[in-house]
């Protein structure tokens, strides 16, 4: 059946459907510290060396890797607001278990970890129909526009995250912290109830077939087209990297650099602060150079400047690990901002969801097994050179796109891509 699609969306300033998912995703991302609780809870509460950091990092990431094909079909066949909703409620649940178990003085280890996993299973569904949502959300002409805006604010919501989690487990504990997680998440699911479905702009749905058929579609996509699939395992590798230099970033701020649960906050909150600029010159970057030379500039400026952190030492030098973050954070999301604005112009949205899954099988999958590999790099090589070999590794990945096929002196395809018949 063919839904006919409504002709004209409003601006982004009167648009509600649009106001309503970024103030929700907002405040989400704003209470999202478990990234950075998480690992506080697990170094404090129960003295967790680089192993056990890797392995809450990869439980946090293994849902991609399982998941996110048939989480594509699903959401390409259904209404991706309903199921960012229900993303949102069941990863609410899985974070309120945590300071209940605290409470009752029942909290393990293995508990955070499957509250880890959980949280990833929601990820996967709502990051991923998340990105379906956003081109029905508004117009195509405004989709680079509204990319910087829900970009931007998730870029400053993760600077004020990270130190409104430090203080809070410096005041409380880093187990009553997950609360607020928990808060955010309905508040979410509130706003995106809010929205008015009958003011989306709707798509043909693809016709029922097999599951598996339905997976090849984009799996086709991916490997036919070689934008779609240069940007897939770009991303693989380079978050490969950077999700295991992250799994061990609180261990060596607290074991290696001395810093106190609020001090690893603000360190981390500063640093976060490189992605909102990223998020704010992105347009800019793109107005200049043009939108294929602008994500060239800005992932070689954002991957040899995570050789930074693993310079920084105790006392006066440990300011080189929220530069080095900040310089990759300016890369990564403003690059991030303007191949999500090509992507969406670029895929159709009757497969955006597929697609989107077929290559997050390969750029989110790879990030548990970058925090497995972290863990094993920080046994055998401290924790100091695992994360320069890691850095190293994001660095040689944001090179290669000088070899790419948006590299310089190529300009990117104006019309949709082609379907493969």
């Amino acid at each position: 059946m063919t839904i006919t699609t409504r002709p004209v969306v409003p601006a982004l300033g009167h648009n509600r459907n649009f106001g309503l998912l970024w103030l929700g995703e907002g405040i989400c991302v704003l209470g999202s510290m478990t990234t950075l609780v998480f690992p506080l809870l697990a170094v404090t509460a129960f003295d967790a060396g680089p192993g056990m950091m890797g392995l809450l990092t990869a439980a946090t990431w293994l849902p991609w890797l399982l998941l996110s094909l048939p989480a594509g079909v699903w959401i390409d066949r259904g209404d991706p607001r309903r199921i960012m909703i229900a993303a949102d409620l069941w990863s609410a649940l899985a974070t309120v278990t945590v300071p209940l178990a605290w409470a009752l003085g029942r909290l393990t280890l293995a508990h955070v970890l499957l509250a880890a996993l959980g949280v990833g299973v929601g990820a996967v569904f709502f990051r991923t129909a998340y990105a379906s949502l956003i081109p029905r959300v508004v117009a195509k002409g405004d989709l680079e526009s509204a990319n910087s805006r829900l970009v931007g604010t998730e870029s400053a919501m993760q600077v004020a995250g990270p130190s409104l989690g430090g203080a809070l487990v410096a005041l409380l504990s880093a187990a009553y912290a997950v609360a607020l997680d928990t808060v955010t998440f309905l508040v979410s699911a509130a706003c995106l109830w809010r929205m008015q479905p009958a003011q989306l702009l709707a798509h043909e749905p693809p016709p029922r077939e097999p599951m598996w058929s339905s997976v090849r579609a984009g799996l086709r996509i991916l490997r036919s087209d070689p934008y779609v699939r240069f940007m897939a395992w770009q991303g693989g590798a380079s978050n490969f990297a950077l999700t295991g230099y992250g799994a061990l970033l609180v261990l060596f701020l607290v074991r290696d650099l001395h810093l106190d649960a609020g001090w690893t906050g603000v360190v981390i909150a500063v640093g976060s602060a490189g992605g909102l600029g990223g998020a704010a010159i992105a347009r800019r970057v793109s107005a200049w150079l043009g939108q294929g030379p602008a994500m060239v500039a800005l992932q070689v400026f954002g991957g040899p400047t995570a050789l930074l952190i693993a310079a920084a030492q105790p006392g006066r030098l440990v300011a080189l690990v929220p530069l080095g973050a900040a310089c990759v954070g300016v890369g990564v999301v403003g690059a991030n901002v303007l191949r999500g604005a090509f992507r969406g112009r670029y895929v159709p949205a009757a497969v955006m969801a597929r697609v989107l899954s077929a290559s997050s099988l390969i750029n989110m999958g790879t990030m548990p097994l970058g925090g497995l590999a972290a863990g094993w790099l920080g046994f055998h090589l401290g924790i100091r050179g695992a994360i320069a070999v890691l850095a190293g590794l994001h660095a040689l990945a944001s090179l290669s796109v000088l070899l790419g096929p948006y590299r310089p002196g190529r300009p990117l395809p104006e019309h949709p891509l082609r379907l493969p018949g």
